[in-house]
């Protein structure tokens, strides 16, 4: 209720910190009410699931450091990259669908690779989660046997259906919008 508080000095601290995503602070009751938001709440809106998070200011201790890993653990992106902090947004996700790129991040066709997996992301915004897994890091060599991949087997797409963990496993010698869509759709079906 007070745009001058303490709590929102630390959230105005906490969006300086994090520039990529919108921030924005609001003490009108009606913007509250529309939103089902109480007062001195952290409101977290994901557009790929279309699902939010909250954060009361008012039971904990909460500082800029706080909001801080609140967004980035529930934040979830067209592509999120895995990693121990994003494993809890993705773990959370209200969609059904996973769609891992298992890659190396330092290989030269990564970034290309990645302009392709955004725009084959814009396709299904709402129905997979589409996820980056870098084989560089340690912790996603779980990811990698959980599919049964080695690294002479990468690029490659998994997908993933949540309830029931059925799956799948594509292998890439060539990466396009149009293999990771149909590989989507046939899966789907």
């Amino acid at each position: 209720q007070e745009p001058e508080s303490s709590e929102a000095s630390q959230f105005r601290r906490a969006a300086e910190r994090i520039t990529e995503v919108p921030f924005g602070l609001s003490t009108s009751p009606a913007v509250l009410s529309h939103y089902g938001v109480a007062a001195n709440t952290v409101t977290l809106f994901r557009r790929v699931d279309s699902d939010r998070r909250d954060l009361d200011m008012n039971s904990k201790d909460v500082d800029a450091e706080k909001i801080i890993r609140f967004v980035r653990m529930n934040e979830l992106r067209l592509v999120t990259e895995y990693n121990p902090v994003t494993a809890v947004g993705v773990m959370q996700s209200s969609l059904q669908l996973n769609l891992l790129l298992i890659t190396d991040k330092m290989s030269p066709k990564h970034p290309e690779r990645m302009r392709r997996y955004r725009a084959a992301a814009e396709l299904f915004k709402g129905k997979i989660l589409f996820i980056l897994v870098d084989i560089n890091l340690n912790s996603n060599e779980r990811v990698m046997s959980f599919f049964k991949l080695k690294k002479s087997q990468l690029p490659a797409l998994a997908i993933f259906h949540v309830p029931d963990e059925e799956r799948d496993v594509l292998t890439l010698d060539e990466f396009s919008v149009e293999r990771v869509q149909d590989f989507c759709n046939r899966f789907s079906q």
